[in-house]
C-alpha cells in the first residue's frame, strides 16, 4: 500500500495526485473560498429597509467601519488580543520548557492533560468560570474565608474576567508550538555551551532561547489571530461594556440585520488575518 501511494503521489501519475487532492480542494472551495468571496462582494452593497440588501456598490460600509464611533472597539480588540498573546507567551514558555527538558517519563501524560480543555465545549468552560468568578462563587468564598476580603468583589463582567477566559482558552495554542520548537533544539549544542564554560542561564539566553524563537513567533501568531475574532468569551464573561470586534460583527448579522456592514467588518478582519499570516511566512523564510 505504501509503495502504491508513493508511486501515485511521486509525480509519475499527476492525474492520480490531482484526484486524491480533489475532495479537500472542493471542500475548501465551496466552504471557504466561495463564501469569503460572497462576503467581500456583499460588503460593497447597501442595507435597505427591514434588512433587505440593495446591490448598489460603494465604499460607504468601509468608511463607516473606520468612523470614530467604532474605533474604540477596534483598539479594544487589539489591546485584548495583544495582552492575551503576551500573557500566554509569559505563562506558556516555562510550561513548554518544563515539558521539553524536565518532564521525563511524565511528558506524554502532561501533554494529554494540556489538551483536556479541548475535549469539552468552550461553553461548559466559560459557564464554569462564571461559577468560579461570581460574587458567591468559589474565588470570593475562598478569599473571604482566608480574610483577604471583607466583602465580595464582582470579578465577572470585567477586563480581568475577559483576559482570564481568553488566556485559559488560547494558552495551549502558544504552548504546543513552543514545545515543538524546544524539542528540536539539539542537546549537543547545549552541552557544547556547557563545555565552553557557559552557565545554565548563559546557555539558555545564548542558545536555547534564540533557537526557540520560531516556536515563540508561531505561538504568538496562533494566539493573536484567533483572539481578534473571538466573541464568545466577551459575550459570557465580559458583558456589553467591553464588546470587541467579533461581538460587533455578530450583532450586525444577528440583531441589527445590517449584513453589508457586518460583511465589511468581517472583510477588514479577514484582511488583517491574511496580512498577519503573510508577514509571518515572510519572516519565517527570511
Amino acid at each position: 500500500m505504501s509503495r502504491a501511494l508513493s508511486w501515485l503521489l511521486g509525480g509519475r501519475r499527476p492525474l492520480a495526485s490531482h484526484l486524491l487532492l480533489a475532495p479537500a480542494s472542493l471542500w475548501l472551495l465551496f466552504l471557504l473560498v466561495i463564501p469569503a468571496g460572497g462576503l467581500i462582494a456583499l460588503s460593497f452593497a447597501k442595507n435597505g429597509a427591514y434588512g433587505a440588501i440593495v446591490w448598489e456598490f460603494g465604499l460607504q460600509n468601509y468608511r463607516r467601519a473606520f468612523d470614530h464611533k467604532y474605533l474604540p472597539v477596534l483598539f479594544r480588540t487589539l489591546g485584548f488580543a495583544g495582552a492575551t498573546t503576551a500573557l500566554c507567551l509569559v505563562l506558556g514558555y516555562p510550561v513548554a520548557y518544563f515539558l521539553t527538558f524536565r518532564a521525563g517519563r511524565w511528558r506524554n501524560a502532561l501533554l494529554v492533560g494540556l489538551m483536556v480543555p479541548f475535549w469539552s465545549s468552550c461553553l461548559v468552560a466559560y459557564y464554569s468560570w462564571m461559577i468560579v468568578l461570581g460574587k458567591e462563587g468559589l474565588l470570593n468564598t475562598a478569599l473571604l474565608r482566608f480574610g483577604f476580603l471583607s466583602a465580595p468583589i464582582g470579578f465577572l463582567y470585567t477586563p480581568f474576567a475577559i483576559l482570564l477566559g481568553l488566556v485559559y482558552f488560547y494558552l495551549p495554542f502558544t504552548i504546543l508550538p513552543l514545545y515543538a520548537s524546544l524539542d528540536k533544539v539539539p542537546r549537543s549544542v547545549i552541552e557544547a555551551a556547557y563545555d565552553l564554560g557557559a552557565g545554565r542561564w548563559t546557555a539558555f539566553w545564548k542558545v536555547t532561547l534564540p533557537l526557540s524563537l520560531p516556536g515563540a513567533v508561531a505561538g504568538c501568531v496562533l494566539t493573536f489571530i484567533p483572539c481578534l475574532g473571538d466573541f464568545l468569551t466577551v459575550e459570557i464573561l465580559g458583558g456589553p461594556r467591553y464588546y470587541l470586534l467579533g461581538n460587533l460583527i455578530s450583532n450586525q448579522f444577528m440583531m441589527a440585520q445590517d449584513w453589508p456592514f457586518g460583511s465589511a467588518l468581517t472583510s477588514i478582519l479577514l484582511a488583517g488575518l491574511v496580512g498577519g499570516l503573510w508577514l509571518y511566512q515572510r519572516w519565517e523564510k527570511a
